[in-house]
């Protein structure tokens, strides 16, 4: 594939698409009953943390809305699920490199002497957490990873991935951030020891490896977008709208792939999704034995109960008694929710809304079709693409430094930004929310230079800086893997101000 580096803002933000207006938190009816495998963003981009430039960085967010002070429990990834990340890297709308993760929770049965009785102790913390598996930690979290190539359910499975420095196969999972007390040398030095490098089969170079709780990375006014549009559309785009996110957490799987064991046949671009499986047969204990983990019997096959690849698709674009059927779904089935692309219900909706913001005319949309199920022409569609949705990535360009990232991505002249993949601060919604309502039919002009088959005259609101009025930057996230900032602790509730009252 050859990038023409000219398109700049002018191909704007094509592959969001079918319009992201909230990222995947409990999108479906289904997945809504079931937290811990619902995945709620994935992010992937070149990686911009100084001298890892040969590298791509991926973060599969699951586990919506988790509030800091939620113990005693807090969040741990579910023991009977299956998550996985995929890539794609010859276009062909199947998977060729499968990274499968499991978990395990271990109960220590910590106990205190009570009036001559070893009793257990209610909490996961049993006193003060400084490193990895402290002896106060009651509850150890750890989790492996497995690679498998072609099919993730029959293709070659390649082996487990390891830690370059102990040759171990078992990770282990940081507990959540339970309060400052609880960790007296700060959390964020403590999750830091549970990053590791690691050796990928069949990969020559090492890759590196964090999964744990982090602050909650999506931006959105929720509410305001929920009801109705609630909002100015086309009002300043950092208007200071509640981002509805700010006091939540959320649990990260994050890896750092080298790009050369990604990319194949020459083609530098790849496709990504994520996905969580649970098992088809459950049987619920009526009485469970003492432990953690027993409360239910679970065996069968693998039954796919969440997908993300570009965001929020499944949340307003695809109709209500379609999204678990999505969740369910493949790549290589899209083409049966078609029509939720070339006729989608959104921009309708926001013309009902703001009249003023008039509908795209072209029937099929098939702007959205380039840039939801192909990738957009000489910027990151695959040299042979079968139409489908995923996060797509163009390996070749090189990424931005955090300072002078743009939160347009392309849109703003930045090319390593989304919808050329997708970084943290990409302000997806405003994106998306245009390109629904038909900006590539007007930045790609009457000679449609990016071949998305409509022009300006049919998207009377493609030139609309339409917005959610919540803004961030990369100053708001880190510069160094995994990006995601330290979670919020529980010992404080963020959403109450400090010394309010209550009546």
């Amino acid at each position: 594939m050859r990038f023409r580096s000219p398109l700049s803002g002018a191909i704007l933000l094509a592959f969001a698409a079918t319009a992201a207006m909230a990222s995947s938190h409990r999108e479906g009816p289904f997945i809504a009953t079931q937290r811990h495998v619902d995945a709620t963003d994935l992010y992937m981009f070149r990686s911009y943390e100084a001298g890892r430039q040969d590298y791509v960085t991926i973060l599969a967010n699951y586990i919506p809305f988790q509030d800091p002070q939620g113990g005693p429990n807090f969040y741990q990834f579910d023991n009977n699920a299956l998550y996985e990340i995929h890539i794609d890297n010859n276009g062909d709308a199947v998977e060729d490199l499968t990274f499968q993760f499991r978990f395990k929770s271990t109960s220590k049965d910590a106990a205190l002497n009570v009036g001559g009785k070893s009793v257990k102790v209610p909490l996961i913390a049993a006193g003060q957490i400084t490193s990895v598996n402290a002896a106060t930690l009651n509850v150890r979290e750890t989790y492996s990873i497995d690679v498998v190539r072609g099919n993730r359910r029959s293709g070659t499975r390649a082996g487990a991935v390891t830690n370059t420095v102990t040759g171990g196969a078992a990770f282990d999972k940081p507990v959540d951030n339970i309060g400052e007390k609880t960790f007296p040398s700060g959390y964020a030095a403590y999750a830091n020891q549970h990053m590791y490098n690691v050796t990928i089969p069949g990969c020559a170079t090492p890759g590196r490896v964090f999964v744990g709780q982090r602050k909650e990375p999506f931006y959105i006014a929720v509410g305001k977008t929920f009801d109705l549009f609630n909002l100015n559309p086309l009002g300043p785009e950092s208007a200071g709208n509640n981002n509805d996110l700010e006091g939540k957490n959320i649990s990260t799987i994050a890896m750092e792939l080298p790009i050369a064991c990604l990319t194949a046949g020459g083609d530098p671009v790849i496709g990504a999704f994520t996905t969580a499986s649970l098992r088809q047969g459950r049987i619920v204990n009526g009485a469970p034995a003492s432990g953690i983990n027993n409360a239910t019997r679970e065996g069968g096959a693998w039954a796919q109960v969440s997908r993300l690849g570009m965001p929020l698709v499944n949340e307003v674009v695809i109709g209500l008694a379609d999204k678990d059927r999505f969740n369910a779904g493949k790549p290589t089935g899209d083409a049966a929710l078609l029509d939720y692309v070339t006729n989608p219900a959104l921009p309708a909706l926001i013309e009902s809304l703001f009249p003023s913001a008039k509908a795209p005319t072209n029937f099929p949309r098939t702007d959205l079709v380039a840039a939801f199920l192909t990738g957009i022409s000489g910027l990151n569609q695959p040299r042979t693409v079968v139409p489908s949705e995923m996060l797509r990535l163009n390996t070749s360009i090189a990424a931005t430094p955090a300072a002078t990232q743009n939160a347009l991505g392309v849109a703003g002249g930045d090319l390593a930004g989304f919808p050329n993949g997708r970084r943290p601060a990409d302000d997806v919604v405003d994106l998306s929310l245009r390109v629904a309502m038909g900006a590539l039919c007007v930045l790609t002009g009457t000679a449609d230079t990016f071949k998305v088959g409509c022009k300006p005259g049919d998207a009377p609101a493609g030139a609309l800086a339409l917005t959610d009025g919540v803004r961030k930057t990369a100053a708001n996230f880190g510069n160094a893997f995994p990006y995601l900032t330290a979670p919020l602790p529980g010992n404080s509730n963020p959403a109450v101000a400090a010394g309010t009252t209550f009546p």
